[in-house]
């Protein structure tokens, strides 16, 4: 059974997309790489057209996994967040006790974690710590770092 996969819009479109390019642009660059090699002659002995193989098959299985995540995903209602406690796509403002640092995250689904923009997935260690805390609630986390401890500052709407 599949895991359901809960995505954004910005998230699903950016997947549909994705898909929709490996389909169309992806696969038909791989099917002439292979007919080229295939007119070379010889295929027992044609490095080309066994690379060009072996990318076609990794291509489809990039498809195939892409479609059953599309197919298990759900788009997420934004106007039926609950914004009391940390939940997927909440913006959640913590602040580390050890070094009192503040840092503001977007939890998302994995797919769609992007570190440098602030989004962290729900499945990461951080993300699963803050799933379910209120804002004052401190959270202990235990990382590959070690434990650390965040107190919830402020929950939003990312």
């Amino acid at each position: 059974m599949s895991n359901i996969t809960y995505l954004t819009e910005e998230g699903l479109k950016k997947l549909q997309d994705e898909l929709a390019h490996l389909k169309n642009v992806e696969r038909p660059s791989i099917s002439r790489q292979i007919a080229e090699a295939r007119d070379k002659g010889d295929l027992s002995e044609n490095a080309e057209y066994d690379a060009a193989k072996d990318a076609q098959g990794l291509l489809e299985l990039k498809i195939s996994k892409m479609e059953e995540l599309l197919a298990s995903s759900r788009l997420i209602d934004e106007s039926k967040l609950d914004i009391s406690k940390v939940s997927v796509l909440c913006k959640v403002k913590i602040r580390n006790m050890a070094n009192k640092a503040e840092m503001s995250y977007m939890l998302v689904a994995e797919n769609e974690a992007d570190l440098k923009s602030g989004k962290i997935s729900v499945g990461s260690p951080i993300g699963k710590g803050l799933l379910g805390k209120k804002v004052g609630e401190v959270a202990e986390i235990t990382t590959p770092a070690g434990k650390l401890n965040f107190e919830i500052l402020d929950i939003s709407l990312g």
